[in-house]
């Protein structure tokens, strides 16, 4: 389960990397009339990714479908998340 929740991570993270290459293979091809949002390119992308660490998950770990959902809801808001944390302004305790 452990295995599975980390292929989610690494599928959450990845799928803004990836966008921009599924984009340009879909594009470049038969679908080359394809209008999407560029949220349902995020949508799209991060499907693609999850379907790929499903696959992983079937061949090398136990495969959970709520730890791979979990995972991948970290790996997308989690390095939003710890950027936000970063920028925050540390308090002033000496006024």
């Amino acid at each position: 389960m452990f295995g599975t929740f980390i292929l989610g991570v690494v599928a959450g993270w990845a799928a803004p990397y990836a966008e921009p290459r599924i984009k340009s293979a879909l594009e470049g091809g038969y679908l080359d009339d394809l209008d999407l949002t560029p949220g349902e390119w995020s949508l799209l992308s991060l499907a693609l990714c999850l379907f790929v660490a499903a696959v992983l998950a079937m061949i090398l770990a136990d495969p959970h479908a709520v730890a791979l959902a979990l995972g991948a809801v970290l790996g997308i808001s989690g390095p939003k998340l710890l950027k936000k944390y970063n920028s925050r302004k540390a308090p002033d305790y000496d006024s």
